[in-house]
C-alpha cells in the first residue's frame, strides 16, 4: 500500500507544479509541445514526464488564462507545430508562482531536516 500512496503523492506533485514548469520553459524562447514534455522529462533526469493526453490540455488552459500565446509555425519538410511563448500576464503569474514555490520548498525542507543536510 505504501507504494500506491507514494504514486498518489507524485502524481499530486506533478500535477501542483505542472504550470510553473510549463510557464519556465517558455519564458526564454517559444518551445512546442514536443519540446515542452521532452525538456521536463531530460532536466529531471526522467522523474518527471508528461504524456501527451495531459499536457496538450494544460496548455490550452494557459493560453485561455492568456498566460501563453501560441501561434502555428510551418517549416519546409517539417508538419506545422504550434509554438508556445509567455505573455506579459504569463510573466506575473510565473513570479507568483516562482515565490510560491520557494516558500513552500523551504518549509517542507525546515520540517524535514533537508535544510541542514
Amino acid at each position: 500500500m505504501p507504494y500506491k500512496t507514494s504514486q498518489m503523492l507524485d502524481r499530486e506533485l506533478k500535477k501542483g507544479s505542472a504550470e510553473l514548469l510549463i510557464l519556465s520553459l517558455v519564458e526564454d524562447q517559444p518551445r512546442h509541445g514536443y519540446d515542452i514534455g521532452s525538456l521536463i522529462e531530460q532536466r529531471s533526469k526522467g522523474a518527471l514526464r508528461f504524456n501527451v493526453a495531459s499536457l496538450y490540455p494544460l496548455l490550452y488552459r494557459l493560453e485561455k488564462r492568456g498566460w501563453i500565446q501560441g501561434r502555428w509555425v510551418e517549416k519546409a519538410g517539417q508538419r506545422r507545430r504550434r509554438y508556445y511563448r509567455l505573455t506579459a500576464e504569463g510573466k506575473k503569474v510565473l513570479a507568483a508562482q516562482r515565490d510560491s514555490w520557494r516558500e513552500f520548498v523551504e518549509a517542507i525542507n525546515r520540517i524535514t531536516g533537508l535544510e541542514h543536510a
